[in-house]
């Protein structure tokens, strides 16, 4: 049976310089009034202006070469930037999904001319991206994708659709795996690619489905004789199963997967402050130990990452631990608040709680349900 690993990561003062500098710039924005914290700001919280703000700060593109516009960092330092504007309820999401995996999937599969084009843009806060995975009847089983690119001259013809691809009415380009070629029996891993789409390109059609909340981040995307060129193929024809999990690795291992909701619970203890009983200070008390403990687990995942290991089994566990984490803040914090006299909530405290609950649905689905997390999980443990 094989064991999981994270490694602990000692305190470095050069790291904490970063987070100070970040910390500021985010309480400046903040009073200014650039911005209003929410939860879920990764995922439905875009102003392409702060991005550009982060891009100019060198905060996007840490971890790639100068020569591509990235700034040579390390993964612990990019860390250190996605945890303190999640804290802080930022509105990341336009730059969050081109920065955390498709720019690191173009360093690896893309072309010299795509990097040398399309990298300097995301660095700069300026080029967006959007996941092309689920479709209707594909889900949590991927595999069962139906969207097909056929190969044509000098290039793809793609049809079909995608669903829940956040961000893509804003977006650029999406990355997503079709089926170039039919399955091989039984094995639906064999004969899917990723490739890369201009989204402005004739054929494409984007249509926002709107949530609970009322916000329209997400959107169904649709392909008709959509035609790209031959070098939006990234990777190896027929590779796109391997490439896509280590692309799942890297979009479930972050501090997203904890932290999207801690501006709720932040918010809620400036107005608890004193005031909390006994019973409730218990309930508070397990709620920051599992953070603290998830904390851990994701730091060691961003020490991996920073040792050029693929951690998707880890990943995989942090994302089940922290989905439920997720769901259970917002309901605690909730719980949390019946020790104050609801006429003394300020109208922050409202807007950002209103805000979590309805957004929290989602947090046990994107990047893979609980059960296929659970199910990776248990393959690491020899349990199936």
């Amino acid at each position: 049976m094989q064991r999981f690993n994270f490694p602990v990561i000692q305190p470095d003062p050069a790291l904490e310089e970063l987070r100070a500098e970040l910390q500021a710039f985010l309480r400046e924005e903040r009073e200014a009034g650039n911005f209003r914290p929410e939860p879920e700001c990764w995922m439905a919280s875009s102003d392409p202006e702060f991005s550009k703000k982060m891009g100019k700060r060198g905060w996007i593109g840490l971890t790639w070469s100068s020569q591509y516009g990235g700034h040579d960092k390390t993964a612990l330092e990019r860390y250190i930037v996605t945890e303190e504007t999640l804290r802080a309820g930022a509105p990341v999401g336009a730059h969050w999904i081109a920065d955390r995996q498709h720019a690191p999937m173009l360093i690896e599969h893309g072309t010299e001319e795509q990097k040398r084009d399309i990298l300097p843009r995301i660095a700069a806060g300026e080029c967006y991206f959007a996941i092309g995975l689920s479709e209707p009847g594909a889900g949590s089983d991927l595999a069962n994708v139906k969207t097909k690119a056929e190969k044509v001259e000098g290039g793809w013809k793609i049809n079909g659709q995608k669903i829940w691809s956040s961000g893509a009415h804003i977006s650029h380009y999406m990355v997503a795996i079709l089926r170039t070629s039919p399955a091989d029996g039984r094995n639906r891993h064999v004969g899917l690619s990723q490739i890369m789409i201009d989204l402005s390109l004739p054929g494409v059609t984007i249509k926002p489905i709107t949530d609970l909340s009322g916000d329209a981040h997400f959107n169904e995307v649709y392909f008709e004789d959509v035609i790209v060129p031959d070098d939006c193929l990234l990777g190896e024809e027929g590779g796109g199963w391997k490439q896509v999990t280590g692309e799942l690795a890297m979009e479930r291992s972050g501090p997203e997967r904890f932290l999207s909701s801690y501006i709720t619970l932040e918010t809620a203890l400036h107005q608890l402050q004193g005031k909390l009983g006994s019973d409730s200070q218990a309930r508070l008390g397990k709620l920051i130990a599992n953070l603290r403990t998830l904390r851990g687990m994701s730091w060691g995942i961003a020490n991996l990452l920073h040792q050029g290991v693929s951690p998707e089994t880890e990943a995989a566990l942090v994302k089940d631990l922290g989905n439920r984490l997720e769901n259970d803040l917002t309901l605690q914090v909730r719980a949390l608040l019946n020790d104050l006299p609801e006429d003394e909530w300020s109208d922050e405290m409202r807007r950002i709680l209103n805000i979590g609950i309805l957004r929290s649905p989602p947090n046990t689905l994107r990047g893979g349900t609980t059960e296929v997390m659970r199910g990776i999980t248990a393959r690491q443990l020899g349990l199936r």
